[in-house]
């Protein structure tokens, strides 16, 4: 078995103390390469040293000394159901109606807190589509969410899928958290244009809710597609 380390930078946190849910997946899941699916254990500790571990199969463990926060392994395509497209109009529209700006209780989440600037969050504020069971919204990724090669690294296309689901799924008047992400990137992303972000349920059972989040360009075609399964906080 092989370790290496890594450390959560406190921008990119969920609710104050711990790593975006979508962030945290996608890091671990740039070690598998490819198609993946990583399942959260716990909240991911920000500003200290965790482990990553190689096990067989190709699995990757990710500890916080003996306690494991998540595990991931390599996937096929996720199981989410593409929904027919939105027009311009609909996603303004959908944009005012963010739930987030009237009640959000992690208001500085990475990827969905009002109360990150431009440059320092991504801001994808996504709000219900009328007459839909979708919540869309906008994202103009910038230079600090990108690689040597000029692209959105694989890891920020991961977090971009993330909080959409939760909203598709209740969020934030059912407190959940993310408890599983499988994604497929499939097409690269710049910084600059602007790109459309979706996110619709797939139905629950319990405390489980389950919801597809895609990454669309300008013209409507399919960037990044992730199923996530969200857990409902007691």
């Amino acid at each position: 078995m092989t370790e290496q380390h890594l450390v959560i930078d406190a921008r990119f946190c969920g609710p104050p103390d711990s790593g975006n849910g979508g962030y945290v997946c996608g890091v671990l899941a740039e070690t598998l390469g490819g198609t993946a699916e990583v399942t959260l254990r716990r909240p991911a500790p920000i500003g200290r040293p965790l482990n990553v571990r190689r096990g067989p199969g190709g699995a990757v463990e990710l500890f916080d000394g003996d306690e494991i926060v998540a595990e991931g392994v390599p996937a096929p395509r996720p199981e989410a159901n593409l929904p027919e497209p939105v027009t311009a109009e609909e996603v303004q529209q959908a944009a005012g109606r963010y739930p987030g700006f009237f009640q959000h209780p992690f208001a500085t989440c990475f990827v969905c807190g009002p109360e990150r600037a431009e440059g320092d969050g991504l801001r994808i504020f996504p709000g219900p589509v009328s007459g839909r069971n979708l919540v869309a919204a906008t994202w103009r990724p910038d230079w600090t969410v990108t690689g040597a090669d000029g692209l959105v690294r694989p890891e920020f296309l991961w977090t971009a899928l993330d909080c959409s689901g939760a909203f598709a799924s209740g969020f934030p008047a059912t407190l959940m958290v993310l408890g599983r992400l499988t994604a497929e990137l499939v097409g690269p992303v710049r910084p600059g244009p602007e790109y459309l972000v979706l996110g619709w349920s797939e139905g629950s059972e319990g405390r489980k809710h389950f919801a597809g989040t895609a990454l669309l360009d300008g013209s409507g075609g399919l960037l990044a597609l992730a199923r996530a399964t969200w857990i409902s906080l007691r």
